[in-house]
């Protein structure tokens, strides 16, 4: 998950809580080993070394990438998993490196959902380009770790991997879950929020970004132009049913940029925008 993770539950004996952390622990590892552009073998590294070829997907796949093509629909082209590709040039470490406009555009030729031929369950990429599931990818495993967990009937638990993460039920022997979401800069205090049952995502940039010139660059990039997304809020947190649909709408809204508040106020979910 590229993150700290974490399972908190109501448990009275140690093993109890060993045996559920161990269970979402299996299902967010066979996620990261089928979905990772950094497997070997995985689901994304055969889509990513077809060269060209077509490639039939099994059908866990082709939910997920259902779901970024409705995603790359909603957002008007802003949401693409083909733009992995602006990792090469882009590096948000703090630093003040800002790549060529002309790199930018050698990048972007390899850019572009729409130029995917997608007909489930088979999928076709032009040679040289990539997908990459990760902008949709930790939500859907703690969605589906909080699944396991409900199967198996476990007692009331929160899953959180990095910060996103969904409750199995709602807790028994306190009123809410307290949730800590981290501020604007990783120095500045926690927000609190209380969580009974549900889920809450975050994007933000406190920890990815570029500075330069007095100038700070988000690591979210708008793929149509290679450039970081003007305007973008430093964090926005949603709470929704699912942290699959927390995550959509939370990196929709940074997406939109200047227009994040007003797509926030229009999804009817509770929302924190800090700028």
């Amino acid at each position: 998950m590229g993150s700290p993770c974490e399972l908190v539950c109501e448990c009275v004996k140690r093993g109890d809580a060993s045996e559920l952390s161990q269970l979402a622990a299996e299902e967010a590892w066979r996620i990261e080993d089928k979905f990772s552009r950094y497997t070997g073998g995985s689901a994304v590294a055969r889509i990513n070394e077809a060269n060209g070829e077509a490639i039939t997907v099994d059908d866990e796949t082709a939910d997920l990438l259902d779901f970024a093509a409705t995603l790359f629909e909603l957002s008007d082209a802003r949401f693409d998993i083909t733009s992995g590709v602006l990792r090469h040039i882009w590096s948000f470490d703090g630093g003040t490196k800002i790549p060529r406009q002309a790199d930018i555009e050698t990048v972007r030729q390899n850019i572009g959902w729409s130029r995917v031929a997608w007909h489930r369950p088979e999928l076709q990429m032009p040679k040289g380009m990539e997908i990459d599931l990760g902008g949709i990818g930790k939500e859907y495993a703690v969605d589906r770790a909080a699944k396991r967990l409900r199967e198996e009937g476990a007692p009331p638990c929160l899953v959180n991997f990095g910060g996103d993460l969904a409750t199995t039920a709602a807790p028994r022997v306190r009123r809410s879950w307290r949730v800590g979401i981290e501020g604007k800069t990783p120095d500045a205090p926690e927000r609190r929020i209380d969580l009974r049952q549900g889920a809450l995502a975050t994007s933000g940039d406190a920890r990815r970004f570029l500075e330069k010139d007095g100038v700070r660059y988000s690591h979210i990039l708008d793929p149509r132009t290679g450039w970081p997304v003007p305007d973008a809020p430093r964090s926005i947190t949603v709470a929704a049913e699912s942290c699959t649909q927390a995550g959509m709408i939370s990196t929709l809204a940074m997406l939109k940029g200047a227009e994040a508040e007003g797509f926030l106020e229009a999804q009817n979910v509770r929302w924190w925008c800090y700028r």
